[in-house]
């Protein structure tokens, strides 16, 4: 009996993963009187209401009255599409008024239009067939396969051309979260940031109900990796590109961090640099519901912060859906740790020599599970994060070091302590 209320329990506040209306969120408080939002710097084509957004799904493709919908089932094939996202504004420059908070908090809807897919996979595991000892793919498989690839770097190509943005931003999401709240999402992200990247969506065959739809959707989690792992690696082969930021969440922390330990191992064994070869910038993991046992004995074993600037690691000690899932399972999970979980020597030893941050958030409200993405105080610190590439505790980012290691973020960040950032931005990395 305690189990079912437990797990009942949890149903209920993971539902906290997904976001309940599909809004701006609340502007970060560092655009406080309207000032330090890139207006002059977005690009002209991407100064619009309605901006062209991409996503890569492993969900599969659904018809309804006529528009392609994606639901919880899984696809053997991944997709890439895009996806126009209406901004509730009369035109941009009331979209940039509603951006600050001088704006009057006047929260704009987000309506996520009809989803078109630009490259469709083949299906995987390609077939294969022994010769001489070794098994190699069926020639035709993988020269179907490829030509995907190639499709799929053609059209992210273009649209470096088209923006002159040589960035990615790549949102991954929680359990129970659908397509459109997937879409919103990052469409947040991306917005506040300053528009000054590529922006798309891994959104895996999360959103199953019921009683256990915690476990189902961590399976599709599980099924998605190899998906999540061909996605990020046909995206570094681009010379055009730069950098790869990538902010995940939830139980999406886990999709794209075991993704990504492959990649590190893969490309060493080429004898490739992970950082060289998979372009790593920014990673933010957000609420991570994460064992703290296998990201030491998996991420932290295999140096995966290797192919990254920076990771940032936002934690919660009262997020309820994280403290559940540690009853559940028995294990302390990575989003909500104390000091008493993880040791501050190693904390230490993580943020000067791997660059990997704990950033402890205060006095959030509610379940305390979203607050990534509806939270000022926490949406300043990862748009800064994003746009200025610092540091923590520089001036660009004065975040303020506990004596546990974990540096602290007020619900008032980053008060006055930030100058003007469109004049000293990019001055303190």
């Amino acid at each position: 009996m305690r189990i079912i209320m437990v797990l009942a329990g949890l149903v209920l506040l993971l539902a906290g993963c997904a976001v309940r209306e599909v809004m701006l969120a609340p502007p970060p408080n560092l655009y406080l009187e309207g000032r330090n939002y890139p207006v002059d710097q977005v690009p002209e084509v991407l100064r619009n209401v309605s901006p062209l957004m991409f996503y890569v799904t492993d969900r599969a493709p659904e018809e309804t009255a006529g528009k392609l919908v994606y639901g919880t089932e899984r696809s053997n094939s991944m997709a890439l599409g895009a996806v126009r996202v209406q901004f509730g504004a009369q035109d941009w420059d009331d979209l940039v008024a509603r951006t600050s908070i001088d704006g009057g908090r006047r929260i704009s809807e987000l309506a996520v239009q009809e989803a078109g897919e630009l490259v469709r996979f083949t299906d995987v595991p390609l077939r294969t067939r022994r010769e001489a000892g070794a098994l190699i793919f069926e020639p035709g498989a993988l020269s179907a396969y490829e030509a995907g690839g190639r499709a799929f770097q053609d059209a992210i190509r273009a649209e470096i051309a088209r923006t002159g943005n040589r960035r990615v931003l790549i949102f991954t999401h929680g359990v129970r979260n659908d397509f459109d709240r997937a879409m919103a999402t990052l469409a947040n992200l991306w917005h506040y940031e300053g528009r000054s990247s590529i922006p798309i969506a891994f959104t895996w065959p999360a959103g199953n109900s019921g009683l256990l739809s915690y476990f189902r959707d961590r399976e599709a989690g599980d099924f998605s990796v190899y998906h999540a792992k061909e996605f990020l690696r046909l995206l570094a082969e681009i010379p055009e590109l730069e950098d790869i930021d990538i902010v995940a969440h939830s139980r999406g922390t886990d999709v794209m961090s075991t993704a990504l330990r492959e990649l590190v191992i893969y490309h060493r064994g080429r004898g490739v640099h992970p950082k060289t070869a998979m372009k790593g910038g920014t990673l933010i993991l957000a609420a991570a519901d994460l064992d703290i046992g296998v990201v030491e004995q998996r991420l932290q074993t295999e140096r995966v912060s290797e192919a990254f600037e920076q990771i940032n690691v936002y934690v919660n000690p009262s997020d309820g859906a994280l403290r559940l899932s540690s009853i559940l399972t028995n294990v302390p999970r990575l989003g909500s740790i104390t000091p008493d979980e993880v040791l501050v020597e190693e904390i230490e030893q993580l943020r000067k020599s791997e660059l990997v941050h704990f950033i402890r958030v205060e006095q959030v409200r509610g379940r305390g599970h979203s607050y990534f993405r509806d939270n000022p105080a926490v949406l300043s610190d990862i748009v800064l994060a994003l746009r200025t590439r610092a540091f923590p505790g520089g001036t660009l980012r004065p975040l303020e070091l506990g004596e546990d290691g974990f540096w602290q973020l007020h619900p008032n960040y980053p008060l006055e302590r930030l100058p003007d950032l469109l004049r000293v931005e990019g001055s303190d990395r």
